[in-house]
């Protein structure tokens, strides 16, 4: 589990392919003194298990099906990414519940600088629509972002300097492909509510079929 809130840009040194899918070594720019073999760590957005450690830097694997959700499969030597380990009990929650499981990639539309912000449109897959709300939380490519407004098709992001400069997005713009996990506690009220719904209906039927006595 995650909270959005990048700790570095690292940087990918090697992608080499493997037996269904890429094994990934990153320099993290993090100091990994701490971690284990097995640790989770974010790589913008998607969550991968440090399968070794050398030095300062580590190494993941991306499965197929890790590839076909992600842009990870774009990635290669010299790409820059961003880097996020697993949350621990006694850290504070600057963003919101991430899990590293990417819903889908989306296209950057726009990016447009307003005074000190810059304001970022990016296309809405119809499927997912429903989970966004307006100042609600979204991950892009494992940034734990709040929504301005949405449209039709997409949705608009307004990025603060701080988040400019410390994350990969600025150095991506219009036509770049990102990472979005939408946030899951509108996946658990969906589907709770959608069981509930279902419940009532199949209550409602018994008991016309009951005063029918079909039952």
């Amino acid at each position: 589990m995650f909270t959005g809130i990048v700790e570095s840009v690292g940087k990918v040194l090697t992608v080499r392919p493997v037996a269904d899918g890429i094994c990934l070594e990153l320099d993290p720019g993090l100091d990994l003194s701490g971690d284990r073999i097995g640790d989770s760590i974010a790589v913008d957005g998607v969550c991968l298990t440090v399968t070794s450690l050398r030095g300062s830097c580590f190494s993941a694997m991306a499965s197929g099906e890790t590839l076909a959700r992600s842009t990870l499969g774009r990635l290669a030597a010299g790409s820059r990414v961003n880097l996020e380990r697993a949350l621990t009990l006694s850290a504070r929650l600057g963003g919101h519940i991430v899990l590293g499981h990417v819903d889908a990639t989306a296209g950057i539309l726009q990016k447009v600088s307003r005074g000190e912000t810059t304001a970022l449109r990016v296309s809405l897959p119809a499927e997912f629509a429903r989970y966004l709300v307006p100042k609600g939380s979204i991950a892009v490519d494992g940034i734990s972002l709040t929504v301005n407004r949405i449209l039709e098709d997409a949705f608009e992001l307004l990025l603060i300097p701080h988040t400019m400069c410390s994350t990969t997005l600025t150095g991506k713009g219009s036509g770049d492909r990102v990472n979005l996990e939408f946030d899951v506690l509108g996946k658990y009220v969906e589907r709770l509510l959608g069981r509930e719904s279902h419940e009532k209906a199949s209550v409602e039927w018994e008991s016309l079929l009951r005063k029918q006595g079909f039952i």
